[in-house]
């Protein structure tokens, strides 16, 4: 204070033609001796916080109109409520409660240092730059400790910065206090600690967690103990607290501050007390005989104790934390608050005409007019540093710090960012991590949900503590901490991974496949049989067991039953346009040309029966070779009508089904005609039954060989299987509903194949015998 205010009297832009003067008082930090001295200098008085101590001003003992002071917030809020009505302003360099900042209360309170909300919210960025969602802290029971963790609890509420604990310290049980929280930091799964509290506070739980050895803790310091030499010293820190990252009052150089302390003298400065204080104990020696009578008053026994300085003591070769000036921090505060003074004063001063009876004698100035001109104050520093008031605060301006290892083996203070307002400048790659690694330490609850899975919050725990669950099928997430899981377009589907979402494989029933082998393979042989089947036939053409079975209409049906067979070979591969139409016509006019033959057959049967009755004789007639054949065409045409009709105005078409969910669409032949395709399966249906009814009608009619047997039992194999296709269709998905359709007409196909030739070809090739007129008429 004193070097500043020198500095401005020897200033010629800064208050020129004024010298300022100055009371410095020490309220020994007990807030009720600085109020006591505050209001001796409002008031003019020359009393001290020591009674029986009686000052030298370098003025006189006019009221003083402005006081810099205020060591704590405490001291701060008595000395502004009791100056607040007198309208004095209060200008603190060390008082950081955020309290402070509130006008109604404290209207005439200003300070050169940040409010305590700023470095909070600094150490809130630095967890979220770090990832660190897992904090513990411990804070002490005091406004400091209180407001800290509702303010940092204030603003995580918008991040994912979550407190694993809170331990509180009170005064009175310290020491259990500092047990207890050792004890919890060392259970918690939280790496990175919090610490808001006194320096001899920390010390003391350093201790603690040293004797439980727990070494690995990432520590975040407040500016209450981010730059305590003191710390910084003690050999228990080095290995409890490596690694510390801190938020810490900015530093600032003075030039030539430096110079002036070490040019110090009592002899040149008999009233300052401090120096006198300071030079007993730096050199063991005192000047008891060279101080003014008002200030032997003070001259304790330890004083008389010491042996006389002999005068050539000197401050230029001391190193101590007097004289050291790499870390100017409180001190600027305090050279800012006496800068901050002066220009005010300085524009108090200024008149526009030297001979304006308006202006104020500096002898004169009153604590309002001081008031008035806070707010509108801006200059800058001998720094270059540009100053002004907000309010009763300054902006955010803090040193962020590290405790690191030197080669030595002791704790070095290095500085590695600052914060200005709300920006945070950081050199990440200075840092020395408590785990003596460049790796940043990992503190959280749950690990990341990488992308693929999606975070499901662990209920009756804070929101950092989550579980990371799989994304379902058909959906992903592509981003790390996703909390939904985003669903696929339809013709997508998630990867393995679920991280992406890729097109569809197409899928259908190929010739590559197993199913597409076997079904093709089982065509194939059901063609071979009937085709060795009509040549067997072909060559016992003139036998009774050929042609007492209506030769023609046998052939007719061998060729059919091949088609059935064949055709399902159109149902195999890619479907495309022609193919999806091709496959439902061949489909159903060869199984109608099929089931015409039988039902034609089972006629003639009953006719050839009924006409040997008498008076019956003509029906027979209506049954000849020429009308075999017409109504065989005639049933025939009328499929190839139906199926026509429907292919023309409403054909299937190959189309993908994306209700199936999977990673492979099925590319099918969608009925868009649902009517059409029902026409086709009933009128098979009607055939059937019909041929059903009149072969079981004939299956007694008396002869050794009766057709009408057979037809009966290869019907009912008919009926029985494409009457279990119809569920067995709707239900099965994707492919396998082509699969299932190919499978019916494969198995009635086999069925009519080996339920109608297999008992004849036994006979022509086994029992020749029997392949005789005379058994074929017996009854």
């Amino acid at each position: 204070m004193v070097f500043a205010l020198e500095e401005i009297n020897h200033s010629t832009s800064l208050l020129p033609g004024v010298k300022l003067g100055y009371h410095i008082f020490d309220s020994c930090v007990h807030p009720q001796w600085a109020l006591q001295a505050a209001m001796s200098l409002v008031a003019g008085d020359r009393s001290s916080c020591n009674s029986t101590k009686s000052p030298n001003y370098s003025a006189g003992g006019r009221p003083i109109p402005l006081i810099i002071g205020g060591a704590s917030s405490t001291t701060s809020q008595i000395l502004s409520k009791i100056l607040g009505p007198l309208s004095v302003p209060l200008i603190s360099y060390l008082s950081t409660c955020p309290c402070l900042s509130d006008r109604h209360r404290y209207p005439t309170f200003f300070r050169t240092i940040p409010s305590d909300v700023y470095q909070v919210r600094a150490i809130v960025q630095l967890a979220i730059q770090f990832n660190w969602t897992w904090i513990g802290a411990v804070l002490e029971n005091s406004d400091y400790g209180r407001m800290a963790i509702k303010v940092f609890q204030e603003e995580i509420q918008w991040s994912e910065v979550c407190l694993a604990f809170v331990e509180t310290l009170e005064m009175k049980n310290l020491v259990r206090d500092i047990k207890r929280a050792a004890l919890t930091i060392k259970a918690s799964t939280a790496k990175v600690i919090l610490i808001f509290t006194w320096y001899r506070n920390v010390k003391e739980l350093f201790v603690q967690l040293d004797k439980i050895n727990v070494t690995d803790r990432q520590f975040l310091a407040s500016e209450a103990w981010s730059t305590s030499v003191d710390l910084l010293q003690n050999p228990v820190t080095k290995k409890v607290a490596r690694g510390v990252l801190g938020v810490a009052i900015r530093s600032s150089p003075i030039p030539g501050f430096e110079n002036y302390l070490r040019s110090l003298h009592p002899v040149s400065h008999p009233h300052d007390e401090f120096l006198r204080e300071f030079w007993e104990m730096e050199f063991g020696c005192s000047y008891r005989g060279n101080f003014s009578t008002s200030s032997r008053a003070n001259i304790t026994l330890q004083t008389f104790s010491l042996s006389p300085c002999p005068g050539t003591e000197s401050l230029k070769g001391v190193q101590s934390l007097f004289t050291d000036t790499s870390q100017l921090r409180v001190a600027y505060n305090v050279y800012l608050a006496v800068y901050a003074a002066a220009h005010i004063l300085h524009r108090v001063l200024s008149c526009p005409s030297k001979n304006n009876s308006t202006c104020l004698s500096p002898k004169y100035i009153k604590p309002t007019e001081l008031l008035y001109h806070f707010n509108q104050m801006n200059f800058t520093t001998p720094q270059g540093e540009i100053f002004y008031f907000q309010g009763p605060d300054i902006s955010a301006s803090y040193d962020l710090v590290n405790w690191q290892n030197t080669h030595e083996g002791s704790l070095k203070l290095a500085l590695i960012g600052r914060v200005d307002g709300f920006e945070l400048h950081l050199n990440e790659s200075a840092i020395q991590w408590s785990t003596g690694s460049n790796q940043v330490p990992v503190s959280v609850c749950s690990v990341s949900c990488l992308p693929g899975t999606r975070k499901v919050r662990r209920k009756g725990e804070p929101l950092c503590c989550f579980d990371c669950v799989p994304c379902a099928d058909g959906e992903i997430s592509d981003q790390t901490n996703s909390l939904h899981c985003e669903r696929c377009p339809s013709e997508f589907w998630s990867n393995p991974k679920r991280t992406a979402c890729i097109l569809r494989q197409q899928d259908f029933l190929s010739f590559n496949e197993t199913l597409g082998i076997t079904l093709t393979a089982a065509a194939v042989c059901g063609a071979t049989v009937t085709a060795v089947v009509f040549v067997v036939f072909l060559q016992h053409r003139h036998t009774p067991m050929v042609r007492a079975n209506n030769l023609e209409l046998s052939f007719l049906l061998l060729v059919s039953l091949k088609l059935c067979f064949l055709c399902s070979l159109v149902f195999i591969g890619r479907p495309s346009v022609w193919s999806c139409r091709f496959q439902q016509a061949a489909f159903g006019i060869s199984f109608v040309l099929c089931v015409s033959c039988l039902q034609v057959k089972t006629i003639v049967v009953l006719a050839a029966f009924h006409s040997a009755r008498p008076g019956t004789e003509a029906l027979i007639r209506w049954f000849g070779p020429g009308e075999q054949r017409g109504s065989v065409g005639l049933l025939t045409c009328i499929q190839i009508v139906i199926c026509a009709v429907w292919l023309s105005l409403s054909p299937p078409v190959p189309r993908l089904d994306l209700g199936f969910q999977g990673s492979k669409v099925t590319l099918e032949c969608a009925m868009t005609s649902v009517v059409g395709f029902c026409l086709v399966l009933g009128y098979i249906g009607l055939l059937a039954s019909t041929c059903l009814i009149l072969a079981f009608y004939a299956r007694k009619l008396p002869d050794n060989f009766n057709e009408a047997k057979l037809i009966t039992f290869s019907m009912l194999i008919f009926c029985a299987v494409w009457v279990a296709f119809v569920p067995a269709y709707v239900s099965s998905p994707g492919k396998y509903t082509v699969a299932v359709e190919i499978f019916a007409i494969l198995a009635s196909s086999y069925g009519l194949l080996f339920c109608i030739f297999a008992p004849k070809c036994f006979i022509i090739l086994m029992r020749p015998e029997k392949n005789t007129k005379k058994f074929m008429m017996a009854r």
